[in-house]
């Protein structure tokens, strides 16, 4: 009797560990990432009491990478393990395979990138927010020429901060990772817009990327593996840096003179 793969069981870890069978093959849902093994990669899964292993395929010679989930229903585990591997049996390619590239791995934590964008999103609005109270304020107290200058000036001086300062720091950031951190090529993933990478312990990683090439070079910080970003263009870095640092000035000096002549125009009535 041929195995339904919908009929086989979803399994519950410990640490709100979570593994399942879909059409791509497995997939082992962590707190801060998951792994998807396609039946490609996967040698064969043992249940051993309340603990699953899974076994990558490896090339002969060479110890196969196990990753495993604990404190599961041990019934429960052996139906996924027989079902599995009675799928599995069913394959016709050769057995010298690495089962590595098959096992990818997607971080679920914030990216440096992530955490750059919600500061930078908070710093915006919360900068454009005093603007917009300034002009009501001023429109209530009938100080058209305040709310002038908080739009002409205070709006340059918003839009030419915010914006050199994302592009400065992103170019800092760009400056470390190519002096501290680790350079990898990537390659297309199946699905589009993914990419797949190796860390230095041999562990393929996924990179989300909107373009087409057929590779791309990737930097990672040797301690954080999975926050791997794509550098820009030489003339993009040198762009960012060159035009954030006179941005951030010009923003920095309109920033400043705006409550002076707020002051003034104020002062003058």
């Amino acid at each position: 009797m041929s195995i339904s793969i919908s009929s086989l069981p979803v399994l519950r870890g410990r640490g709100g560990a979570v593994l399942s069978v879909d059409d791509i093959g497995l997939v082992l849902d962590l707190p801060q990432e998951q792994i998807t093994f396609t039946p490609d990669g996967l040698g064969r899964v043992r249940a051993e009491g309340s603990s699953v292993l899974i076994e990558l395929r490896a090339r002969a010679g060479e110890t196969p990478r196990v990753h495993r989930i604990d404190d599961v229903d041990p019934a429960a585990a052996v139906a996924l393990a027989d079902g599995v591997n009675e799928i599995l049996a069913k394959r016709t390619d050769s057995d010298d395979v690495d089962g590595a590239p098959f096992a990818l791995v997607r971080s679920l934590a914030p990216t440096w990138r992530s955490r750059f964008r919600r500061r930078m999103w908070r710093g915006v609005l919360a900068h454009l927010l005093v603007l917009v109270a300034v002009c009501v304020v001023a429109g209530v107290l009938g100080e058209w020429m305040l709310v002038l200058i908080t739009v002409l000036i205070g709006g340059l001086a918003w839009l030419g901060l915010w914006a050199g300062l994302f592009g400065l720091l992103r170019a800092r950031r760009e400056r470390w990772l190519f002096q501290n951190g680790v350079m990898v090529t990537a390659t297309p993933a199946t699905s589009r817009g993914a990419y797949i990478y190796p860390d230095a312990t041999g562990t393929y990683r996924c990179l989300l990327h909107n373009g087409f090439a057929p590779a791309i070079t990737v930097f990672y910080p040797p301690e954080d593996p999975a926050d791997a970003m794509v550098p820009s263009s030489p003339f993009q870095h040198l762009l960012d840096g060159v035009l954030g640092v006179v941005l951030v000035f010009c923003g920095g000096i309109l920033t400043l003179l705006f409550p002076v002549l707020a002051v003034i125009f104020v002062s003058a009535d």
